[in-house]
C-alpha cells in the first residue's frame, strides 16, 4: 500500500468513528468545534446548574410534603420533649390520640407514662410541670 492510500484509509476509519463525513474528514474542513470551546463550557455548566436546581427544588417539595397529615408518618406527633442530660430526652407524643411520655437515650427508647386523652395534657400544663421536676434535677 502506498503512504497516499493509507492516509485516506485512516481519515475514511477516523471520519466513520466520529460520525463526520468522509468528505469533510478528507477535505480539511472542520465541522465540528473543540470540545473546550467557550459554548460547550456553558452548556455543560448550563446542564448541571439545571440538573441542580431540579434536585433542589425535588428536595424542597419532598420536604414540605413530608409535613402533611397522612402521607406515610402515621398518627404519631412530637408535642414537646425535654433534655434530661447530654445524650437523654424525655418526649411527648401523640399517637391516635394518646399521649405518651417516652424515655430516650442513645440504643433505648422506653415508654414512661401513658397519659389521659384530655386533662392537663391538652392545656400544656403537663410539659410545664415536667420541665419544673426536671431542671432541679439537671443543675445537681
Amino acid at each position: 500500500m502506498s503512504p497516499r492510500v493509507c492516509q485516506r484509509f485512516g481519515l475514511c476509519c477516523l471520519g466513520v468513528l466520529a460520525g463526520l463525513p468522509v468528505a469533510a474528514a478528507e477535505s480539511g474542513t472542520r465541522l465540528a468545534e473543540p470540545p473546550l470551546s467557550g459554548t460547550h463550557l456553558l452548556e455543560t455548566v448550563g446542564g448541571l446548574v439545571l440538573v441542580l436546581a431540579l434536585i433542589l427544588g425535588l428536595a424542597w417539595m419532598l420536604k414540605r410534603l413530608g409535613h402533611v397529615p397522612g402521607a406515610g408518618k402515621g398518627g404519631v406527633q412530637i408535642l414537646g420533649g425535654v433534655s434530661l442530660g447530654p445524650r437523654e430526652r424525655a418526649v411527648l407524643l401523640s399517637v391516635d390520640g394518646t399521649r405518651l411520655l417516652v424515655g430516650v437515650a442513645p440504643g433505648r427508647v422506653q415508654t414512661l407514662h401513658v397519659l389521659a386523652r384530655d386533662a392537663a395534657a391538652d392545656s400544656g400544663e403537663f410539659v410545664r410541670r415536667l420541665q419544673d421536676a426536671v431542671t432541679p434535677e439537671v443543675a445537681q
